[in-house]
């Protein structure tokens, strides 16, 4: 009799386990819910670190360009202007799809030069402009001349009221490190 009603007892098990498989519609609605409100969760986050990604690229050329503007004056006692791009030596492109990289002043006689990286998108672009700006200067406290650089960004990108980065030095850079970006309006020192 035990027998039997072990028997008895597991096919009666393997009959409700037959009816009882899969999800029910409420399960499944409430996955449904946590994963949208992840993603939720999740998208600006991600589009945020894409846009810094487009970013770090302006930063980086226009680093170079500072530096390979302080070089070229070393060499010729003149900054590069913006038909002679190429003579920085980099081997960087003029435009990209973020980007259109300018220079504004430099040539013969010039104590200053601006590197522009411009939004390639306009007043919608979602990332920041950078400038950069170069020139001769004397550093306070040694007397001593030399070039000086600074790296400025946008405070916001032009989608929202942030500057179109075609902004220039107009003056020489103090020599000391505390130039000040926030005077070509809209900017703040990075470097």
């Amino acid at each position: 009799m035990k027998t039997e009603l072990k028997a008895k007892f597991l096919q009666h098990l393997l009959q409700k386990k037959k009816g009882d498989e899969g999800f029910t519609l409420i399960e499944l609605l409430v996955v449904i819910i946590i994963i949208g409100i992840l993603a939720a969760i999740a998208l600006p986050s991600f589009l945020n670190q894409a846009n810094k990604a487009r970013e770090s690229e302006a930063k980086s050329y226009v680093g170079s360009m500072n530096r390979g503007q302080q070089a070229y004056f070393l060499e010729r006692q003149e900054f590069v202007d913006q038909p002679n791009f190429e003579n920085l030596g980099l081997g960087i492109t003029t435009s990209t799809n973020n980007y259109s990289y300018k220079i504004a002043g430099g040539g013969p006689n010039s104590s200053v030069a601006t590197n522009q990286a411009q939004p390639t998108k306009g007043a919608t672009a979602t990332v920041r402009a950078y400038i950069g700006g170069v020139s001769t200067g004397v550093v306070k406290g040694t007397g001593e001349a030399t070039t000086l650089s600074v790296l400025c960004q946008g405070l916001n990108a032009p989608v929202n009221k942030g500057p179109n980065g075609t902004q220039a030095f107009a003056a020489q850079l103090e020599g000391d490190t505390t130039v000040d970006c926030g005077k070509l309006g809209d900017y703040e020192d990075i470097q």
